[in-house]
C-alpha cells in the first residue's frame, strides 16, 4: 500500500498540523495523557512500528501523541468531504459504542455499534444494507467483517489503530489506544469537533459536548 496520506489530496500546510510547535496541539498535552491515548500494546505490528515513541518500562510500547494529533487533523480534513449521511462509523468494542453513536448523531452519520451484520455493505437483500461512500473503523481487528466488506465495494478506510494492529487494509491510520474507555471517547470527541470545524471552514467552533459526553459507562 502506499503511503496513506497519499488518501489526503491536498497539500499539508503548518496548520493541517505537519509542523506542531509546543502548545499547538487540538489538546493539552497533559489531556492526552491522563485519557491514555497513548498507551500501546506490549506486542507490536510492523505497520505500526512507525507510529511508536518509545517502550516503557514493562514492555508496553507508547505512541507518539504529536503523531496522532496531527493525523486526527488530517483525517478530520479528509472525512468533511464527505456527505455525513453517507460517513459509516462502527464499533464492536464495547468502550467504543457509544463514542460512535455520539459522534455519528453530532455529525449526522451513520453508526453500527455492537455486532456488525454480515452482509450489510454488500447484500443489497438485506434489511440493515447501507451504501457509504466512506468507512470509520474503531479498531481493525474486532471491525473486521465491516473493514473486509469495505474493501471488497472499494470505499477508503479510516481506522483508529493500536500498536498491535495489521494496517494492510486501512487507508489513512490515526494511532491511538483503541481499547480504552476514556481514550476512545477523546479521539472521537477531537475527530467530530475538528470534522465540524473542516466543514464550517474555522479555526475555532463553539462546541457545546465535551470529552464526557462520549464516555462508555463503566
Amino acid at each position: 500500500m502506499p503511503d496513506d496520506e497519499t488518501l489526503i489530496q491536498e497539500p499539508m500546510t503548518a496548520s493541517d498540523g505537519q509542523d506542531i510547535q509546543p502548545g499547538e496541539l487540538l489538546i493539552p498535552e497533559d489531556t492526552y495523557l491522563t485519557s491514555g491515548v497513548h498507551i500501546g500494546t506490549q506486542q507490536k505490528s510492523a505497520s505500526m512500528r512507525r507510529f511508536v515513541f518509545k517502550v516503557r518500562f514493562d514492555g508496553l510500547h507508547v505512541l507518539d501523541v504529536r503523531e496522532t494529533d496531527r493525523r486526527i487533523r488530517l483525517g478530520a480534513k479528509f472525512l468533511s468531504r464527505f456527505p455525513p449521511e453517507r460517513i459509516l462509523v462502527v464499533s464492536q468494542r464495547q468502550y467504543g459504542q457509544k463514542p460512535v453513536r455520539i459522534f455519528a448523531k453530532t455529525l449526522g452519520a451513520v453508526s453500527f455499534a455492537e455486532r456488525f451484520v454480515p452482509g450489510c455493505l454488500t447484500n443489497p437483500n438485506l434489511e440493515e444494507y447501507f451504501e457509504p461512500k466512506v468507512l470509520i473503523v474503531t479498531d481493525p481487528a474486532t471491525d473486521q467483517q465491516a473493514l473486509s466488506e469495505a474493501v471488497s465495494i472499494g470505499i477508503p478506510v479510516v481506522g483508529l489503530c493500536d500498536v498491535n494492529n495489521e494496517t494492510r487494509d486501512v487507508d489513512f491510520v490515526i494511532p491511538a489506544n483503541n481499547k480504552g474507555r476514556v481514550a476512545l471517547a477523546t479521539v472521537y470527541w477531537l475527530l467530530a469537533r475538528e470534522i465540524l470545524k473542516a466543514r464550517a471552514g474555522v479555526a475555532e467552533l463553539e462546541y457545546p459536548l465535551t470529552i464526557d459526553d462520549f464516555q462508555a459507562a463503566l
